[in-house]
């Protein structure tokens, strides 16, 4: 503890553990951002992968296998609601019988993803803090149907307000944290600058994000980029084509070949008539700086889908900011972060120890 406490001295816009050179943090110096990074026990272990996993790519492809062939989670309740455009949307719940002052972890789910493909993270979150957790699902996802025909492939800020007001109005008591996972965290700053003061979390933690929504997916590597693209086409253009012929854009998104050239078309099938205003009314980097909860963000260099390129512009304004702190780490990959025998996330651990700090600290 010693030597976090004269590294901080020493360095008072980012803290790099000698004795682990793999981690830097980036944050604003303020007494309370330095006791909360000593009081976090994952930060004095930086992150080293699983040696069988040390390869990004490797990392990806083991994360994929993990999801496909582990038994699926069992949910205690999930369900479904109705938006007040009549949209579908959905939350899946594990711990929703613990006593009701239980806090509560809101994990706004990947790009493609759903409670199956976020069950690792639900089961961790919930054994590392013994709160309740819930997946706040969004349309078209988890095989919720589309009706009307609306889609955002980083979510509804609208859609999460009325989620989380139908998650209050079940645990009034419950004070409720959130991660955003990857595209996840796209909606999490975004409904966070877009509230700032009023925000209903706690605290929050953007878990891989790509910042930038108009500029993140040029850098994403190519391989990547063309694999989701695809992913996104099978999973919400085909199976709704008889709801989707009449858009101007349909083709272009059937077609696209890469993350870039379906997002520069989904414009329509999210409700906004050009690029431009729904880049406006979508992109989390347009209001970040008025966010005001207390927030956490990791990154890896080694992340080959949000390139750590995107952080750069933003690390300046980030350090001004008393409420952000940035973990970037050498290794990680994207989303995976797996380590020791039984390649366990060393992210998980992390979210989990972040809220419990500031929980306390609340307390």
């Amino acid at each position: 503890m010693p030597a976090i406490t004269s590294l901080l001295d020493s360095f008072p816009s980012f803290l790099k553990n000698k004795s682990a050179p793999l981690l830097e943090i980036f944050y604003k110096p303020t007494t309370d951002n330095k006791q909360l990074i000593q009081e976090i026990r994952q930060l004095q272990r930086p992150y080293q992968p699983t040696f069988w996993l040390a390869n990004t790519h490797v990392q990806l492809i083991y994360l994929e296998l993990k999801k496909k062939l582990e038994k699926p989670l069992i949910y205690d309740h999930v369900e479904t609601l109705t938006m007040a455009d009549g949209g579908k949307t959905a939350l899946a719940w594990y711990g929703y019988n613990l006593p009701a002052s239980t806090p509560t972890i809101v994990i706004l789910h990947t790009l493609t993803g759903s409670p199956r493909s976020m069950q690792d993270m639900v089961r961790d979150l919930h054994e590392y803090t013994g709160w309740r957790v819930v997946v706040a699902v969004r349309r078209g996802h988890g095989g919720l149907e589309f009706d009307p025909p609306r889609f955002n492939i980083f979510g509804s800020t609208q859609d999460l307000r009325e989620q989380l007001a139908h998650i209050e109005q079940r645990f009034p008591q419950s004070p409720l944290y959130a991660v955003g996972s990857s595209a996840g965290s796209g909606l999490l700053i975004r409904y966070l600058g877009e509230e700032q003061q009023n925000a209903r979390f706690k605290a929050s933690f953007a878990f891989c994000p790509g910042y930038n929504t108009d500029e993140g997916f040029k850098y994403c590597h190519p391989f990547y980029s063309k694999y989701m693209a695809k992913k996104l086409i099978r999973t919400f253009i085909e199976p709704h084509q008889s709801k989707l012929q009449q858009l101007a854009t349909f083709n272009h998104l059937k077609a696209a070949k890469d993350l870039l050239a379906f997002h520069e078309k989904v414009y329509e099938f999210s409700g906004y008539p050009c690029y431009q205003h729904y880049s406006d009314a979508t992109n989390p980097m347009k209001v970040f700086q008025q966010v005001a909860i207390p927030v956490m963000l990791l990154n890896a260099e080694d992340d080959p889908v949000c390139n750590i390129q995107n952080l750069d512009p933003y690390l300046a304004d980030i350090q001004q900011m008393p409420n952000l702190i940035v973990v970037k780490t050498k290794k990680g990959s994207h989303c995976a972060y797996q380590q020791g025998w039984q390649a366990k996330s060393w992210a998980h651990k992390l979210m989990a120890e972040y809220f419990q700090v500031i929980h306390k600290r609340d307390a």
